[in-house]
Formats: structure tokens, sequence, C-alpha cells
């Protein structure tokens, strides 16, 4: 099993998982071609997907997804609350594309990969993140939620490999240029986690099967790679390096568990 980004932050985001045969996208709030190149950047043509899988209908996150399944015939897995978002989104229509749903807490599989996904708080119809597993290896993927939960501790539990929001630091982000009303947004229970929050989800965790710990979504305007692997890695008691980070324009390499 093995996982790469396409790209982090903001401007969109796409993570790519293979576990034998089968090859799925989470998210893709990059257009048709920008995600076509992005793909053959870690070695994949778009026909070898077998799904595309949605966490919520943000366009950073959903924004490509139906023009991409559309035109490569791409089935596409989410919640009945994001389907229904996405068809209020001009960007949205699912016209022509096949649309299977997803519930939290209840498993599917796409080939070789299972599918399991979680409840999460953030300002969205229906959203949640997911665990992705080959059966004996498990990767968790937290991109888009205003604070921790216990079911989310829950569900990270006992990782081999976690892709964990690290959006903001808080003082950048009080201290910037952002109106009153972003910050309140960004920083509530239903936006976005920051440094320090992630850092104490982590520490909360199961750790003792984690090979890799990847900080993403971070903001251009309010955090930086080094603050975020601090945090992180204050949490594990490890070298800041060994923390990697999901950057905007390049993601990140393959990883293998």
């Amino acid at each position: 099993m093995r996982f790469a980004s396409l790209g982090s932050g903001s401007q969109g985001n796409a993570l790519v998982v293979e576990a034998g045969a089968t090859r799925v996208l989470l998210d893709c709030g990059f257009a048709v071609k920008e995600a076509v190149a992005r793909l053959a950047r870690v070695g994949f043509a778009v026909e070898d997907l077998a799904g595309i899988i949605v966490t919520h209908e943000h366009g950073d996150h959903a924004d490509g997804v139906f023009p991409l399944a559309r035109r490569f015939g791409i089935p596409v897995w989410l919640t009945h609350g994001t389907l229904a978002a996405l068809r209020e989104m001009e960007t949205g229509s699912d016209a022509d594309c096949r649309v299977n749903f997803l519930r939290s807490g209840e498993d599917c599989a796409i080939g070789d990969v299972l599918v399991q996904p979680y409840t999460v708080p953030h300002d969205a119809r229906e959203p949640v993140q997911y665990v992705l597993t080959d059966g004996a290896r498990r990767l968790g993927v937290l991109t888009d939620a205003g604070c921790s939960t216990a079911h989310i501790e829950t569900s990270l539990s006992g990782c081999d490999a976690l892709v964990l929001e690290c959006n903001h630091d808080l003082d950048m982000l009080m201290n910037g240029e952002y109106p009153s009303s972003l910050k309140a947004r960004v920083a509530g229970r239903l936006g976005h986690l920051d440094n320090r929050t992630s850092a104490t989800l982590l520490a909360a965790l199961d750790r003792s099967r984690l090979k890799h710990v990847i900080a993403a979504h971070l903001s251009q305007k309010n955090n930086t790679p080094d603050l975020a692997r601090g945090a992180l890695a204050a949490a594990l008691d490890c070298a800041q390096e060994w923390v990697a980070v999901a950057t905007q324009d390049e993601g990140f390499g393959w990883r293998e568990l």
C-alpha cells in the first residue's frame, strides 16, 4: 500500500492511494487538465483510477470531481449531503456520472481498498474524512475539521500513516489580515485545525504503528512549514525532519506502508 499527494491547500487538494491492483483518488480540487498533469507527475494515468472518494463539497476539494469523473468514466463515492450540496453549485453536476453513496461508520470496498468514512465537525453539509486500508495497513486522513472529537481520535488511532491538517498558527491568524468574520470561521469549531490542536490530537492517539506523519492543508498566509513541523514533532518527541509537509504546488511524493 502506498499514497501520495497531488497538492494540499486552499487552492486545491487531491490524494492518491494504491493498494494491490486498485488506485483511488481522495478529493479533486483541481481542473481536469491540472489533475491529469499532477497524476502523471506521480506516474499515474487518470484511466488507472478505480474511483474518486469525496470528503465534502468545498471547491478546493470537490471542484474537479464530477468534471474528471464525467470525462473519464470514473465512479464517485460521497455522502448524500455532499451530493445535495454539490448539485446546488455550478461545478456540481453529476449528470452522466456513476455515483455511489457512503455513510459514516459503514465500510465500503473499492477493489483492494477498504474505505472507512468517519464524521468530522466542519462547515459543510455532511462532511466525512477517511481511513483507507488494505486489511493490514491503515492510512488515516484528516484535512478539514474545526476541532478534535473522541470519535476522530478513535478513528485515527492505530494507523500506520497520518495525513493531518495543520491549517494555521493561531497567533498568525489572529494577528493577520483576514477580516474578523473569516478569522472566527477558520478558528471556530466548524473551521480548520490549528497547529496546536493538531498536535494535541496526535498526542492522544495510539501511535504505536506510525511510520509516516504528514502535515497538510497549510494556510499560505497564516502558517509556515516549520511551525507545523515543530508542533507535530513536539507531540511525537521526534526530530522535526521526520515530519513531512504537503505543499500546494507539489503535494508530497510516494510513501510506502
